[in-house]
């Protein structure tokens, strides 16, 4: 054990000495090309999902929106594996200055808003968009994920 490298203090920390963080945090490409993928994540999500919102609300009609979602949705899912799997690891190296940064919190939350608002649409059954209801979800999901995207732009600045 080396006497100059404190221990750590909990699980978070003790990630973040694990080898391959700690080449993350000391290769100058590693931390831009994982934000590069994250970004790549989130477009594909909010890409998809727009897609299938505008369709919701009103927009392609030309378009059956349950036929639409059953080839968009693993695309969006696809999406959403990279922005889990890249985001898990840009946490892992900064968790102390994540956690206690508020951009970061509101995002994590958002995030969890969009997730059981895309889950109590889907748990319903097929997607009527003539319902009011489904409507409003749409257009919800628009906003939670441009302010998820928001946050996400404002962890640098806060």
């Amino acid at each position: 054990m080396n006497p100059t490298v404190p221990m750590p203090v909990n699980a978070l920390e003790a990630l973040g000495h694990w080898a391959p963080i700690v080449w993350l945090k000391t290769n100058p490409y590693a931390y831009p090309s994982l934000e590069i993928l994250h970004i790549i994540g989130i477009a594909l999500v909010f890409g998809t999902l727009w897609i299938i919102d505008m369709r919701i609300l009103g927009l392609m009609r030309s378009f059956d929106v349950n036929q639409l979602a059953r080839h968009i949705i693993p695309w969006t899912i696809a999406g959403f594996l990279l922005v889990a799997l890249s985001g898990f690891t840009m946490f892992v190296s900064r968790a102390g200055d994540l956690i206690n940064n508020p951009a970061f919190v509101v995002k994590m939350c958002l995030v969890f808003a969009a997730g059981t608002n895309a889950a109590v649409l889907h748990a319903r059954g097929a997607i009527v968009a003539t319902m009011v209801m489904t409507k409003a979800q749409a257009i919800l999901s628009i906003l939670i994920w441009v302010a998820v995207i928001a946050c996400g732009r404002w962890i640098a600045y806060v």
